[in-house]
């Protein structure tokens, strides 16, 4: 190491001085043991780019103290923050797909404030079940004999599995081994449950005497994959599960259908492909059904579960479901979000709301909104493009109507989206052609307001 390195290193500050430093220019009170732990890293930072020879100056006191104020208010920033929603789909996954109804909100923070009946029954004082709160309401909105709910879709898919068929074989069909988010594939969830894949047919065709000849002793279930993340078009056939029950009742194995994302009722919407509901997977005789609760049905994040009441038992009475098992503030929303679905008032939640905006109120809100941003260094124009689903459901749905389409004149598109993102509460649109477009299907109307102002004070600042 040569001698210059070593003058370098000498003269980072200790962490006395740079204690006191931060001391006199603080205004907030900060735990000694934040602010002590904050310098070391600073410190141990600088040194690791000196000897990189990264930097070839030792920043002074001044520099480092405000280096490590700047690192302590980012601890009184939350990192989970509200976002504005200007893509134009939907189910934005990395948005949080599904935002929840006001009633889901109030429940909530009813639930949330003090302590609750989770696990009480307060009829006789004893004690209950979580699943108590939802089962009647799920059994009555699908047809089902009876129902549970744990904390995801792949958790669900996960416990039925191991319940049902560890160490023995499931049947499922080459084309239906799909892919969700996060790169985990349905052989892996078997796999980790520690069921057999049985893989029957082709990636492009699957008839039903691949499922007749894969039955054998080791058989345990059939399973049924809802492909509701990508579609397969041309040389194809496949099998639906109404045509799989006979098969599952002669065999006398049971019939498990991964649904996927979870629709209670129609779309609004004569362009929209059809999506079968929960209550029509239940009726063609699937002996147990699962399904999100964060996608089409507008709710939480949660996996619904529905069928015959022996199977939902030994589901419930399984080791990892306390493992996957729902957390109240989630079960409070869910309650309240299939209460609103069972009393007709499906309308209330934001996601059925934003499939019912007509193209009239898209037109009047877009041209509204774009004439409030004719604002100096920015071109404005109405123009078209489709809404999209997304959340991994219904790839081939399209929601076209008018969107606003932005071209900045000082900044570069790559510069104003990251400004945007920046702002609080952040305003995530999308870049296509070279325009930024704000399709405002997937913003709230009260919004609209609070857009035109993120903009006025991007762009004009000095007002």
């Amino acid at each position: 190491m040569g001698s210059d390195i070593q003058d370098l290193l000498r003269k980072l500050p200790g962490v006395d001085r740079v204690l006191l430093s931060v001391q006199r220019l603080a205004q907030d009170d900060w735990p000694l043991d934040l602010i002590t732990n904050e310098i070391h890293l600073q410190i141990a930072e600088l040194r690791s780019r000196l000897l990189k020879k990264e930097i070839t100056v030792v920043p002074s006191i001044d520099i480092l103290t405000q280096a490590v104020l700047s690192e302590l208010h980012q601890f009184q920033s939350s990192s989970l923050k509200p976002v504005i929603n200007a893509t134009g789909i939907l189910l934005h996954t990395n948005l949080g797909r599904a935002p929840l109804a006001k009633e889901a909100l109030e429940q909530i923070q009813r639930v949330a404030s003090g302590y609750s009946n989770l696990e009480i029954n307060l009829s006789n004082g004893r004690r209950g079940s979580r699943h108590s709160h939802v089962e009647d309401l799920l059994c009555r909105l699908s047809g089902a004999e009876s129902a549970m709910v744990v904390n995801n879709n792949a958790g669900a898919v996960l416990l039925a599995l191991t319940a049902l068929a560890k160490g023995k074989e499931a049947i499922v069909s080459r084309g239906e081994l799909v892919e969700i988010g996060g790169s985990f594939r349905i052989p892996e969830v078997m796999e980790a449950g520690g069921v057999v894949l049985r893989e029957v047919g082709s990636s492009n065709r699957t008839h039903l005497r691949d499922y007749q000849r894969a039955i054998n002793d080791q058989s345990a279930l059939l399973l049924k994959v809802h492909t509701s993340n990508y579609k397969i078009v041309g040389f194809t056939s496949s099998i639906e599960a109404s045509e799989l029950v006979s098969l599952a009742r002669e065999a006398g194995l049971p019939l498990v259908e991964d649904l996927g994302s979870g629709l209670l009722r129609r779309l609004p919407g004569s362009s929209i492909p059809e999506e079968p509901t929960i209550s029509e997977a239940i009726a063609n005789g699937v002996d147990l059904l699962t399904c999100s609760g964060d996608k089409l049905l507008g709710g939480p994040q949660a996996g619904l579960v529905f069928g015959r009441k022996d199977l939902i038992e030994k589901l419930r009475s399984h080791p990892l479901a306390r493992a996957l098992r729902i957390d109240k503030l989630s079960l409070a929303a869910l309650e309240a979000t299939l209460r609103l679905y069972l009393t007709g008032k499906e309308n209330h939640v934001p996601l059925m709301a934003y499939f019912a905006v007509s193209q009239q109120e898209l037109k009047e809100r877009s041209h509204a909104l774009m004439r409030q941003l004719d604002l100096p260094g920015l071109k404005v124009e109405i123009s078209v493009s489709a809404a999209m689903v997304g959340g991994g459901a219904m790839p081939d749905a399209e929601l076209p109507g008018p969107v606003i389409a932005l071209q900045p004149e000082t900044l570069t598109l790559d510069q104003l989206s990251a400004a945007l993102r920046r702002n609080e509460p952040a305003l995530v649109a999308r870049i296509h052609e070279d325009r930024l477009l704000l399709n405002l299907r997937t913003v709230d109307p009260s919004d609209d307001q609070l857009i035109v102002e993120i903009f006025k004070t991007l762009l004009q600042p000095e007002l």
